[in-house]
This record gives structure tokens, sequence and C-alpha cells, in this order.
């Protein structure tokens, strides 16, 4: 009986291995994500505007310290590099008039050395260093008197010339000091306005106009107090000037229209004609300013800095004021905000880096911070610190 054919469909063979290993790894990768998902630290959330005003601001006053350390630097080097100069020529004539005693000196021996009256005297003329035969008693006392005085004048230049080259040596090394704290206070500076300006760059269109609200709210609010500055200064300004009204009356009363009382001052502050008349000419030099750039570490003509403006404005008065804030707050007199007259330094910021001049009704004329020019502003716009009178 022939055989049967055989009616099974032959096994296919399923390739199954490579899509089990995809898998696999899809899971796994998947897996991971999710794990490590689940375990990363959340993001930071965005600052508020009002945080990055505060932020910006605080930059910005970092900015102006660096700014006066900049200054402060700046004439350290140039005071070093003046002393430094100095030092230099003072050196070069000690040298000059060592080299003239030394030729003097030099004719002695050689004269001697023609007659062969005292060879070792000209021995002892010629050498680079005499020293080595100051010791030697008989030698001096064969020597006249007027080679003796060249020779003692010989040895105090010595002594001299090498003191002033000792003392120039430390003032160049001071110099070099001071230009590397000046590199340093330029770079932190360009640092802290750079990082400002990238804070401002990342906002988008809707925050600026948030942030350009919060300053005029800011204004308004500054200026608010600027006008009750104002008005308290009127009172009390009036309230002078009835006393010295009634004084004035009283003093005529009692001798039949006597000589005016000398009230020793215009104002009751402390600050007389003279000051007035210094402080009218430092205002009109602050005011012609208004809309001149703010430029860190510039003291004009054409932009300035806050300190470099006062100090501008002070000069064209007469009144030679230090470079720094730090510097300008102690050349003066002290005196509180209800006291303040046209004129007087306001300076702010618990670090003193920022002034102003006072403008009177609580407004003030200054160089802001990069990116603004100089204006009158409400000495509220920023925190007070305390104010001088300068002259």
């Amino acid at each position: 009986m022939p055989a049967l054919a055989s009616h099974r469909k032959p096994r296919t063979r399923v390739r199954t291995t490579p899509a089990v290993g995809f898998t696999t790894a899809a899971l796994a990768s998947v897996t991971l994500l999710s794990t490590q998902n689940a375990t990363a630290a959340p993001a930071e959330p965005k600052p508020s505007i009002e945080e990055v005003r505060e932020k910006v601001d605080d930059l910005y006053r970092q900015a102006g310290t660096a700014t006066q350390e900049y200054n402060r630097a700046k004439t350290d080097t140039a005071e070093q590099r003046a002393e430094v100069d100095a030092l230099l020529e003072a050196a070069a004539v000690r040298a000059d008039k060592l080299n003239e005693t030394r030729r003097e000196l030099g004719r002695y021996a050689a004269a001697q050395y023609r007659s062969g009256t005292l060879s070792p005297t000209a021995t002892f003329l010629l050498a680079d260093d005499p020293q080595s035969f100051f010791d030697q008693e008989r030698l001096m006392a064969r020597m006249t008197s007027q080679q003796q005085k060249a020779v003692e004048d010989f040895r105090a230049q010595q002594r001299e010339a090498a003191a002033k080259r000792v003392e120039a040596t430390k003032s160049l090394q001071e110099l070099t000091e001071a230009q590397a704290g000046l590199r340093a206070g330029k770079q932190q500076v360009r640092e802290k306005l750079s990082e400002a300006r990238a804070l401002l760059s990342e906002l988008t269109a809707e925050e600026k106009a948030r942030l350009a609200e919060l300053e005029r709210e800011k204004k308004a609010e500054a200026e608010r107090k600027a006008e009750e500055l104002a008005r308290r200064q009127a009172a009390a300004e009036a309230e002078r000037a009835a006393r010295q009204e009634a004084a004035k009356e009283e003093a005529g009363s009692g001798t039949g229209g006597g000589t005016e009382p000398d009230t020793g001052s215009d104002t009751g502050s402390g600050a007389g004609s003279g000051y007035a008349a210094k402080a009218e000419k430092a205002l009109a030099f602050a005011a012609a300013q208004i809309g001149k750039p703010y430029v860190w570490g510039a003291t004009g003509p054409s932009s300035y800095d806050c300190s470099g403006l006062t100090q501008a404005a002070w000069k064209a008065a007469g009144v030679d004021l230090p470079r720094t804030t730090w510097d300008q707050v102690e050349a003066g007199t002290r005196v509180a905000t209800e006291d303040l007259l046209p004129g007087d330094l306001v300076f702010f910021y618990d670090d003193i880096s920022h002034v102003g001049v006072y403008k009177g009704d609580g407004m003030m004329i200054h160089a802001p911070k990069p990116g603004a020019n100089v204006r009158e502003e409400s000495i509220y716009s920023m925190p007070v610190h305390g104010s001088v009178r300068p002259a």
C-alpha cells in the first residue's frame, strides 16, 4: 500500500528575537526616563516682575559701588604715577650731583697723581667705592679740608641716591598694584551691568510693560514724598521768617528804631549768603548737564557718573570736592534731610554709592545709572543715607 502523503503544513520559522529585543530596550528606556523624571528636581519657578526689578536695581547699585571703587583706584593710580615721576626725577637729580662730586674727586686725585705726592690718596679718590678707605685716619689727615669736604659730600650723596632709588622702587610697586586694582574694578562694573542687561533682555513685551508700570508707580510715590518735604520746608521757613520779623519789631520798639538784629544766617540752617551764591553756581552747572548720558567713571564734559557730576558742579562754584562718594560725604557739614538747602549733596544707600545735588522742594539733579541721562528727580527715588553741605 502506497504511503500516504503528509497533509501537515511545513512549519514556518518565525524570527521573533529582534522584535523582542527592541521592545525590551524601548520598555527599559521608558522606565529609565520615568524614573529620572520622578527623581529630578523641579524646575525653579520664573521670578516675578517685582523680583526681576528688585534684582536689576540691586545689580545697578552694585555696579555703582564698583564704579566708586574704580574711581578711587583711578585716583590712587594717578597720584601714585605722579609720585613715581617725582621720585624718579629726584633720583636723577641726586645722580647728577653724585656724578659731579665724583668728577671733582677725580680732579683732586689726578692732580695728586701728576705731582706724585700722595698716590694712596689718588687711589682713594679715583675708586668707585672709596668707603673702604674711610677708616684710614692717616690718609684722611693728609687730605686738605676742601678734599675732605668733597669726600663727605660724596658719601652723603651716595646715601641719598640709594634712599631715593629704594623709595622709587617701592612706589613703582604700589603703582603696579593700583593699576591691577583699576583693571579689576573695571571688570567688576562690566560684569554687573552685563548681568542686569541679560535679565532685562529675557523679559517678554508684556513683562516689560508691567516693569514700566512699576517704575511709574515708584516715581509717583517718590514725587509725593518730595512734595511733602517741600511743604514741611516751606512751613519751617515761614516760621523762621515770622520769628525774625517779630525779633525786629521787638528790637525796634525797645530802642526807638535801632538797627536790625543780625540773624547770622539767611535761612536759619547755618548757611549764609556766601553759601547761597556758590550753591547757585553749582546748581546752574548741574542743570546745564541735564540730558547728558551717565557713563561710569566719567567726569565730563560730555558724560558723567554720579560723583563726577557733583564734583564738576561744585568745581564750577570754586569748591574742590574729592572724586568718590565715600570721600565727598566727608567733605562738608552734615545736615538733616529737613534742613536741606539748594546745592547740598544727598547720598544714597547704606554703602553710600550714589550722590546727587539738591535742587530744592525735595528734588535733585543727578546722573542716575547706565542707560539713563542726567536728570531732575525726587530724592526719594532711592534710599537716602544722609546729606552734606560742602562749603
